[in-house]
């Protein structure tokens, strides 16, 4: 009975083990661009995202580069993004990465006024809104919104942005919002017309720059907006994943 008891015991464990290598061995996401279904609408599984009182919109056109899809976005004094809904754990799907392109960068960018608030790319990952950590205004500000668009917005936001002269690595607070974290991830008209990549630990970036444990993915977004400074600006962006890190 002891003998068997133990067998048991040891058949218990090794399950558990094949379930947590399950869990660890979590599939990549990778988030692509296929044609529209309809002319003039987003790519499929992503949504546009448009702003209050900005009348202009940036164009999002899904364009073949050799076997690949790839988005191109272009803006003139406009603002606009694409928007792909998710559900992820960031501790699990904890690495970004992709790849992209610009024609340029922006003269008259500067991430720290309001007027300067425009970038030839951003990549941003949205985090869900949690009621239970916000406080009663924010809550009554959140519910209303949530009755306007049928679900929460985001609580933060990480931005990662081709900034056009302030160093790779700076992070600072979005110029409209606190509640979007802004960081260069490249600076400069030097990388200008080729493909570059960036890769993101997201998990540990919110937590060095937001603190404490983040909510769920609950979404990325692309944009490339030039309504502050009135500029244009041309861009490209390829599939973007959210994988597993090294110790997942």
């Amino acid at each position: 009975m002891r003998r068997a008891r133990r067998a048991g015991l040891v058949a218990l464990l090794l399950g558990l083990g094949a379930l947590a290598a399950g869990a660890r061995a979590a599939e990549p996401v990778r988030l692509t661009f296929a044609p529209p279904v309809e002319a003039g609408t987003p790519p499929p599984g992503w949504e546009a995202l448009t702003f209050p009182r900005v009348a202009r919109h940036s164009r999002y056109t899904v364009v073949r580069e050799g076997q690949d899809f790839v988005l191109r976005a272009e803006s003139e004094a406009a603002a606009s993004a694409l928007y792909r809904p998710l559900d992820l754990d960031p501790k699990v799907h904890r690495v970004l990465s992709w790849r992209w392109k610009v024609e340029g960068v922006l003269d008259r960018s500067d991430p720290r006024r309001k007027a300067g608030d425009d970038y030839a790319a951003r990549v941003y990952v949205a985090f869900g809104y949690d009621p239970a950590g916000a406080s009663a205004w924010e809550r009554a500000r959140y519910g209303a919104l949530r009755l306007f668009y049928g679900r929460y917005p985001p609580g933060m936001a990480l931005n990662y942005v081709w900034e056009s002269r302030l160093p790779v690595g700076t992070v600072l607070d979005n110029a409209y919002s606190a509640r979007a974290k802004m960081v260069v991830a490249r600076s400069g008209a030097a990388d200008a017309g080729r493909w570059v990549t960036e890769r993101h630990d997201i998990y540990a970036d919110y937590r060095r720059i937001v603190g404490g444990e983040p909510p769920r993915i609950v979404g990325v977004a692309l944009m490339t907006d030039t309504d502050d400074t009135g500029e244009r600006a041309v861009a490209y962006y390829g599939a973007i994943r959210l994988e597993p890190g090294a110790d997942e």
